[in-house]
Parts: C-alpha cells; sequence; structure tokens
C-alpha cells in the first residue's frame, strides 16, 4: 500500500504545472534611441539569469511617460532623464499637482552628453562663437533643445544671439555636412550614430566648455554633471573633449520587493558586459557613477548591494 500511496504522490508531482515566471515591465523610449537597446539587453540578462522572472522592455514616449507608468503601477522599472525623475519626486515642472514621492532609483545607467559639432575648419571655437551663426539646437520640445538652451542662458547667450534652428539628430549633421548650419547641438549617450557618420565623411570638430561655463550650467541645472568625451570617439577626434552631461536613471516604485531590488541591482552590474555588448553607453554603468549622479533616493534593496561593495552613499540617496 505505501508503494501505491508513493507512486500516486509521484504522479501528481510530475504533472504538477511549473510555477508561471513573474512578469517584470522595463519603460523606454522610441526604438531609435538609446533606451530601448539597454532597456532590451537588461531585460534579456535578467530572464537569462534572475530565475522566477520574465523581462520584457516596452517602447514608450520616454522619460515622462515612463515615470507615469511607474507611478501608476503599469511598468516595474523605467529608465529616465535625471531632471525629470527630480521633477517627479519634487512635483514640479512636468510634475506640476501630481508628486511622485514613491520614485526610487536602482541606479544610474549612463549619461546623455552635451556634444556640439561645428566643421574642422569652422571658426568656431566656444559657445561665445556661436553669435551670428546658423545653429541647430535640436528638435523642437526635445532634451537637447532644453539641455542647450540651459547651458546657453546660463552663459549669458539667448536665441536672439545667433539663428537658431529645430533640427533632429540626423537632420542636423545632414545640414552641417551641406553647409546650411554652422554648428549643431546633440543631447545623448556617446558614441551617436549620426555624428559617427558625419565624422565619416566630413572633418568636425567638438567644442569644448570650460570650467566657468560648466560651473554655470551647473548653477542653472543641478542635475548637469561634468563629463569628458574620449579622444578617439569620433574620426578625427585627436583629444579629450570637457562638455556637460546630465544622467539617465533607472527608476522603480518604493513599493518594489526589497530582495528584488537587490538582485536587480546586483545582476545590473554583475553582467555588466552583456549590457556594453549590447549598447557602448553602458560602459559608463559605474557604482561611482550612481554615486555621483543619481537625482533621487536610492530603493532600499539597492542600498543594500551598494553597502555590500562598500560604496560610500550621500545621506542623499537614502530614502
Amino acid at each position: 500500500m505505501q508503494i501505491v500511496k508513493y507512486a500516486v504522490a509521484a504522479s501528481l508531482i510530475a504533472t504538477a504545472p511549473l510555477a508561471a515566471a513573474q512578469q517584470l515591465s522595463i519603460a523606454t523610449g522610441g526604438t531609435g534611441g538609446v533606451y530601448y537597446p539597454i532597456g532590451g539587453g537588461f531585460a534579456e540578462i535578467i530572464n537569462n539569469h534572475l530565475e522566477g522572472y520574465d523581462a520584457t522592455a516596452e517602447v514608450t514616449g520616454a522619460s515622462v511617460e515612463n515615470m507615469g507608468l511607474i507611478m501608476r503601477g503599469d511598468a516595474d522599472l523605467a529608465l529616465v532623464l535625471a531632471d525629470t525623475a527630480m521633477q517627479a519626486y519634487e512635483g514640479s515642472g512636468d510634475f506640476e499637482g501630481r508628486q511622485i514621492e514613491n520614485t526610487r532609483a536602482l541606479a544610474s545607467v549612463y549619461p546623455n552628453a552635451v556634444q556640439l559639432v561645428t566643421l574642422a575648419d569652422s571658426d568656431i571655437e566656444s559657445l561665445a562663437d556661436l553669435e551670428g551663426k546658423r545653429v541647430s539646437v535640436g528638435a523642437p520640445g526635445s532634451g537637447t533643445e532644453l539641455n542647450a538652451r540651459a547651458l546657453l542662458e546660463a552663459n549669458g547667450i539667448s536665441y536672439d544671439d545667433f539663428t537658431p534652428q529645430r533640427l533632429n539628430f540626423n537632420e542636423t549633421a545632414d545640414a552641417i555636412r551641406d553647409g546650411d548650419i554652422d554648428a549643431g547641438f546633440w543631447s545623448v549617450g556617446p558614441p551617436t550614430s549620426s555624428i559617427l557618420n558625419l565624422a565619416a565623411t566630413r572633418d568636425i570638430r567638438l567644442i569644448g566648455l570650460s570650467d566657468e561655463e560648466i560651473a554655470n550650467a551647473q548653477e542653472n541645472e543641478p542635475v548637469f554633471a561634468a563629463y569628458e568625451l574620449k579622444a578617439g570617439m569620433y574620426d578625427g577626434m585627436d583629444e579629450a573633449v570637457q562638455t556637460i552631461s546630465i544622467p539617465n536613471v533607472l527608476v522603480v516604485n518604493a513599493d518594489m520587493d526589497e530582495e528584488l531590488a537587490y538582485n536587480l541591482t546586483k545582476l545590473l552590474y554583475e553582467r555588466i558586459d552583456d549590457l556594453i555588448a549590447v549598447h557602448p553607453a553602458a560602459n559608463d554603468t559605474t557604482v561611482e557613477f550612481t554615486m555621483e549622479s543619481t537625482p533621487v533616493p536610492l530603493h532600499p534593496g539597492a542600498i543594500r548591494y551598494y553597502e555590500e561593495v562598500d560604496a560610500e552613499i550621500p545621506d542623499k540617496l537614502r530614502p
């Protein structure tokens, strides 16, 4: 009789369905940007290395929409610009009247670098030399335009001082190549495909910022950070160029399970080479970058990981 009972029990075990994996949604951006491949790469890492979870990268309208998805619980993780995350947390700017106090960060993953490009034979050597020139400041309402305007205004330059053109990345590169404009701004994770393509056909120069210009920008926008574009990033770029950047942050809801937040943070850093293979922007995904650049408090699960690796966690990042 005991043998029969065991056989029945074994049969029940063999036919019982496996527990369904918990679904995780990662809010990213459009397919042509950096958010989508970074989010997709992290989703694949989760699927391959975090048992019990199935992650998917979702195409979205990027930062502002992504914060709403986190607030409503319609996404589990999201990539957002640092200023958007800060506005959501404080209830300012686009989030006035709808503060998202339960915003928490796992990490800052990479920066959008403000890149000011002109042709190598141009007489533009600095921000001040934009006066009287034709300059693309980015597509209307884009992060590039917001960042360019903030940088310029912080340094006493307005749109009245030059002829602004509101062009997207590819249009800006084409216009510089064809001589229709004198210079253009990009704010995106480097290296940038449209600049790479431009540098492959024309000799270009990236305009660096002085320490004073960077300090002025940071005073105007606290989320700006100094950033160095490495020599050799683009054809003909023989020296490093100093500029500013704005971090992109991986955020979650404060209600996320602490163990899950810990495991996600640990996985991000332990498998970072896998993410770099997807997009080189992930080269900037470091513990140090997170400590220096994250604008909102860290999730307790993330803090647990950072304490394990002996990171110096600023008080402002502790909720």
